[in-house]
């Protein structure tokens, strides 16, 4: 695999008692750039995108990442890799602050899935400074003490995004960020991720094209379980194939 190249799917396909999900993809994400997953309902995404970060086995197909075949891999194993799925971590916590959430996730990372450190409150409180400054790099600082469940849904998102940055992932996987926010929620949230991306490369799935369009170095357009069309936000968005099946269809 090409050093440039961080993550590579290649014959990548589930079937479900007889039905296929995803057929055969061929898959490359650049590192160092944001690398959008798009498609029509029933397009084979979500599968796809389990399929990448291990939640599920796929029926065929092979799973490189940093030149390290991760096929047949689980979830927190590639996530020591540095392969980390936001969102996959479930580390908020409603009753924390959003201080105390970071601060625990800080504490899985340096424990593993171990949770003695439940007994700790000193090993937790070294930990605040790191803490803080995951809060303020995800904008949340004047939230700090503020409990999980208060936050909007759009910082919510924000604090699972700290959440993650905590693992020090050199890879994030980001499934539908954009899902069910507010205008400003997704101004904000799109900010946030193009910040994060400066030393990262990440790859989403996302039904917001505007949000894709902006954020996007590189598309990917599945449609029946399939790769319909690639590249640029400029040049999938004239592909006729891709108007037809998508964007022609409604979906913005």
């Amino acid at each position: 695999m090409a050093d440039d190249i961080i993550l590579a799917a290649t014959g990548l396909g589930k079937d479900f008692k007889g039905f296929t999900a995803v057929g055969q993809v061929d898959l490359k994400v650049r590192r160092g750039s944001i690398h959008a997953l798009i498609g029509p309902n029933g397009a084979g995404k979500t599968t796809c995108f389990n399929l990448l970060t291990k939640f599920l086995p796929p029926s065929r197909g092979r799973i490189v990442y940093n030149g390290r075949d991760i096929t047949a891999m689980k979830p927190a194993d590639v996530a020591r890799l540095g392969l980390v799925r936001s969102f996959q971590i479930s580390a908020v916590f409603g009753h924390m602050t959003v201080l105390e959430n970071v601060r625990i996730a800080l504490q899985r990372r340096l424990r593993g899935d171990s949770f003695d450190f439940w007994r700790s409150e000193r090993v937790l409180k070294e930990l605040n400074g790191e803490a803080a400054n995951l809060v303020e790099a995800v904008g949340l600082q004047d939230f700090a003490n503020v409990t999980a469940v208060e936050l909007s849904y759009g910082r919510k998102r924000a604090l699972e995004i700290a959440t993650t940055l905590a693992l020090e992932p050199e890879m994030m996987l980001l499934d539908e960020p954009m899902a069910g926010m507010a205008h400003e929620d997704v101004d904000r949230t799109s900010a946030l991720i193009r910040r994060v991306s400066a030393n990262r490369t990440i790859l989403m799935v996302e039904h917001n094209l505007s949000v894709v369009a902006s954020l996007s170095d590189q598309i990917t357009v599945l449609a029946r379980g399939n790769v319909l069309a690639e590249g640029d936000y400029a040049t999938v968005s004239k592909d006729q194939r891709v108007i037809d099946a998508y964007i022609g269809a409604g979906h913005g």
